[in-house]
């Protein structure tokens, strides 16, 4: 049986049906392995030491459930006196922590590393005939005479040694930053060469061909492309046995990148993209549930174009993060203590603060901003800590107690960079001729930006001359990594069949349209914390083209912690509540992976209203990731229903005058289609006024996949 559910690991997650609400301990074991000294140097990595640093620092200042120092154990090379993750030295670790836990406990467990695959010992156990490695230090080459790879950590054993931690009665997290897709990897330049992928090809590995050809012969068939490669999950109650969640950067056939994190702030380093993105989640939004922290994750990824993978999450999701509970909001604000330099708190570059962050000192947290004592600026800043000095002139207030300093005028980065592709190539010459006309007949708005080819960017244009298209341009994420598999789902414009004038004409409509979609997605996210409360959901259903009908027997609830697979004529549904004790207008939009948006509907919904309607039918037009995005916004008595269909894509060329006196939120997100201003980033200090609850943004992540033609 495989233990890992995702990135090609699966196996059953069996889970209590009661626990308690705070672990009477907490404990850690964090293994990040960087250097193979059996590999040649260009596999070795430099980001796990850097998440191990990250999650320790985390784990030991967290509001939520801090560990003692004592109880963290580390893994990791490439951290002053650590011990180095070598097989003995995990398996050791799992048993002092199985010797040590107690019923009600709960553990941490964190794995930064190579991935990679090899044939499986038991292929009747594994969907694909493979098993999947997590790789140690001290790995060796395949060893044909064992049919393994010498000194890896296979699927199984990891799930036993789990298993060792919840027949205890702990209740176990587990994080995995790395993966096990072997395909053969493509990359736009960096500028420092540090990005690298977290998997490693079983032919490094010295895995015979022949081997995996044979394992993979075994492989079930998966007819149905929406299937997915975990068995299914356990629900029955085992009294006695901890509960586990476990948490994985990416799927089966994906990658997960290294680099420098986070984007354009002093100090950044190598980091595993998924444990940044992580623990940055966790930092603004202390006491979230696995699920909310999930979605919120997700989130992050398509808004921010980290990486074309798709984290997965699986296990009891809908407890608080280490099984203690808090706010699940946003958190704009902390405590402020005095100290020499003015005021210091105990957040940081991880919870969204900048050099320069305007900050308000409030009496009280529940203060409105306009009651706020003093302004301050951010002028010290580090991962998890800064300080803030008085900008008024003379003697600094007293200061409260009880005070908080709160985020003032919160912004959203509106601003879109494109690197351009290494000069030299005919692609290359020619979109230069194309970008002086762009620039030139104003074809492309003021924040998009094109910067040299690997300097640091939101989207990043590449050559592929061995590719099915070497004339054309392909936009790929700030990562500038991709493999072979995503070729398929990556935009590109061809060159060769197109005049100067004619390039910079395409060219300017793809990167407008991606950055009105990306954009609309931005302004979501930073609006995602608001006050109004929803019980929202999306189901699936099968459309019967020859009686055009939906059939209804067919209905399924979807599991929104993760991305489900559609494929043509499939249907999806929207099921909203509003709890509140004032009316919501919501709008639906559809953003494709084509960045096409389209407007879906809108209306609005009473106290206790609720919605229950069809909204999606999937075609075979394109495939790749969609999002449905749900706009919920208080509503006025006696006014008219927010009407949002303005951000169709088919009005991406939309001027300044036709949007003439916009205000609040439909202003704002007309901002996000780029209208002819210079502001880069926009205020959403608004939200904090307590007469209006925020708008809600949900956002749902859709994969479209081809179907089976059966």
């Amino acid at each position: 049986m495989r233990f890992f559910p995702s990135c090609a690991w699966a196996t059953a997650l069996a889970l209590l049906a009661a626990v308690p609400a705070v672990a009477r301990e907490n404990y850690a074991l964090l293994i990040g392995a960087s250097t193979y000294p059996a590999l040649d140097q260009r596999f070795w990595l430099k980001g796990p030491a850097n998440d191990i640093d990250l999650v320790q620092t985390y784990l030991t200042s967290n509001p939520a459930l801090p560990f003692a120092p004592d109880h963290i154990t580390i893994l990791a090379d490439g951290i002053p006196g650590q011990t180095a993750p070598t097989l003995s030295a995990i398996r050791d670790g799992f048993a002092a922590l199985a010797a040590t836990v107690q019923p009600g406990d709960f553990v941490y467990l964190h794995f930064s590393g190579h991935g990679s695959q090899s044939p499986a010992i038991d292929p009747d156990a594994e969907l694909d005939g493979l098993d999947e490695l997590f790789l140690p230090v001290d790995i060796g080459p395949w060893d044909d005479s064992v049919g393994t790879v010498q000194n890896a950590l296979v699927d199984d054993e990891i799930g036993q040694l789990i298993d060792s931690l919840r027949d205890k009665g702990a209740d176990v997290w587990v994080v995995f930053d790395s993966c096990h897709s072997g395909t053969a990897t493509r990359a736009a330049p960096t500028g420092d060469d540090e990005v690298r992928l977290r998997q490693l090809a079983p032919e490094a590995l010295g895995v015979p061909a022949d081997r995996l050809a044979e394992a993979e012969s075994h492989a079930r068939a998966l007819p149905d492309p929406r299937a997915q490669a975990p068995a299914p999950v356990e629900t029955t109650a085992d009294v006695g046995k901890g509960r586990l969640v476990a948490f994985f950067a990416a799927q089966t056939n994906e990658t997960t990148p290294e680099k420098n994190m986070p984007k354009g702030k002093q100090g950044r380093r190598l980091q595993g993209v998924f444990t940044y993105t992580l623990f940055e989640t966790l930092a603004e939004r202390p006491g979230v549930t696995y699920r909310q922290l999930g979605q919120e994750v997700l989130r992050k990824y398509s808004t921010r174009n980290l990486a074309r993978s798709t984290p997965m999450f699986e296990g009891d999701l809908d407890v608080p993060v280490f099984g203690a509970g808090g706010s699940a909001g946003r958190v704009l604000q902390w405590s402020a203590t005095p100290d020499k330099d003015g005021l210091s708190l105990r957040a940081g570059r991880l919870h969204g603060l900048s050099e320069g962050s305007a900050l308000l000192l409030l009496a009280s947290p529940a203060d409105a901003d306009d009651a706020a004592l003093a302004r301050y600026r951010v002028t010290t800043l580090s991962a998890f800590a800064a300080t803030a000095t008085n900008t008024a002139d003379g003697p600094a207030p007293e200061i409260p107690r009880g005070a908080v300093l709160r985020l003032a005028g919160e912004s959203v980065d509106l601003s879109l960079t494109i690197a351009l592709p290494p000069v030299g190539s005919a692609p290359a010459d020619h979109l230069t001729a194309a970008q002086r006309i762009m620039q030139a007949d104003a074809l492309i708005g003021p924040r998009i930006q094109f910067v040299p080819a690997g300097a640091e960017a939101d989207l990043r244009l590449a050559v592929f001359p061995d590719s099915p298209r070497p004339d054309a341009l392909w936009v790929l994420p700030a990562s500038g990594q991709i493999d072979d598999s995503e070729l398929a789902r990556t935009p590109s414009v061809s060159t060769a069949d197109k005049t100067a004038a004619e390039l910079a004409e395409v060219m300017a409509d793809t990167l407008t349209r991606m950055s009105k979609a990306l954009n609309l997605l931005k302004v979501g996210a930073a609006a995602s914390g608001g006050q109004l409360r929803l019980e929202a959901g999306l189901v699936t259903a099968r459309f019967d083209p020859d009686r055009e009908e939906v059939i209804e027997t067919t209905r399924n609830p979807v599991d929104t912690a993760n991305v489900p697979r559609m494929i043509p004529n499939d249907v999806i549904g929207l099921r909203l509540k509003n709890p509140n004790d004032i009316a919501v207008d919501f709008n639906v939009l559809y953003v494709g992976a084509d960045y096409a948006i389209t407007f879906m509907g809108n209306g609005r919904m009473q106290p206790g209203g609720t919605l229950n309607e069809d909204y999606v039918l999937v075609t075979d037009d394109s495939f790749g990731r969609d999002r449905l995005l749900v706009i919920v916004t208080p509503a006025a008595a006696q006014t008219v229903i927010e009407d949002l269909s303005f951000l169709e894509q088919s009005a991406v060329d939309r001027t300044r005058s036709t949007a003439a006196g916009r205000v609040g939120l439909a202003g704002l997100l007309d901002e996000a289609g780029f209208g002819q201003t210079t502001r880069a980033a926009i205020s959403l200090s608004s939200r904090r006024k307590k007469a209006a609850p925020a708008p809600v943004f949900l956002q749902f992540e859709i994969d479209t996949v081809p179907g089976t033609g059966g």
